[in-house]
């Protein structure tokens, strides 16, 4: 990390001492200085020391691309996928009119509102879903897919389903803030909003990895 004196001073990851950035061995987002690059050369020979991965980051206006382009799918299927199994929830509002008894508007009205409720409940549980499925077995949604974005470990692992799914709830409350928990993404060095710190994900161009790049591990 450069320091306020000298912006290209930065700190040694093995022995932490400090040193001109032009002077360190860099081994992916590694620093290392001369005094320690034979050492640490051999311990990525013994796997004790393995490179980590330099990866282009996608910052916060492909990301929000993406999102619109999820946001499409999700309102078609899950419009489709409500109206199959919630049809027969919305017939008391077809039956709905002005010179309906008190206590048969009342009773339209409870029935909307729990109709709305159920609703909301199936449409959050598609969305969840979607994320969580598509992130955890292919390591994208469809929207990044499109865009050529994945999400992943700090590491480049791939994300597991539980993961996947507690990403998508922290969306919440990077929404609930005024957004700026999205915003953060564009301010962040690996790009990263609030429900990636979090969760400890990243999201990444594809470009940056193999030539299979939702190949999932195994």
């Amino acid at each position: 990390m450069a320091t306020g004196t000298n912006p290209d001073l930065r700190y040694c990851s093995q022995c932490g001492q400090p040193a001109p950035l032009d002077e360190f061995a860099r081994f992916g987002d590694t620093l290392v200085c001369p005094h320690c690059k034979n050492s640490y050369i051999q311990k990525i020979r013994e796997g004790v020391a393995p490179v980590q991965p330099v990866f282009r980051y996608a910052g916060f206006w492909i990301r929000f691309v993406a999102y619109l382009i999820d946001l499409v799918i999700l309102a078609v299927a899950g419009s489709a996928v409500q109206l199959l199994l919630l049809g027969h929830a919305f017939a008391p509002l077809t039956r709905m009119r002005p010179d309906m008894p008190p206590e048969e508007t009342l009773a339209a009205v409870g029935a909307m509102m729990g109709t709305l409720a159920l609703s909301t409940l199936v449409g959050t549980a598609i969305a969840a879903c979607y994320e969580g499925f598509f992130v955890s077995r292919i390591g994208a949604t469809p929207g990044k897919m499109a865009l050529s974005l994945k999400v992943v470990r700090a590491n480049g692992g791939a994300v597991g389903f539980p993961r996947a799914l507690g990403r998508y709830f922290a969306k919440w409350l990077s929404g609930i803030i005024l957004l700026i928990g999205y915003i953060m993404a564009g301010f962040d060095s690996q790009k990263r909003s609030l429900h990636d710190m979090i969760c400890d994900t990243r999201v990444i161009k594809v470009d940056s990895l193999a030539a299979d790049p939702y190949a999932r591990p195994v």
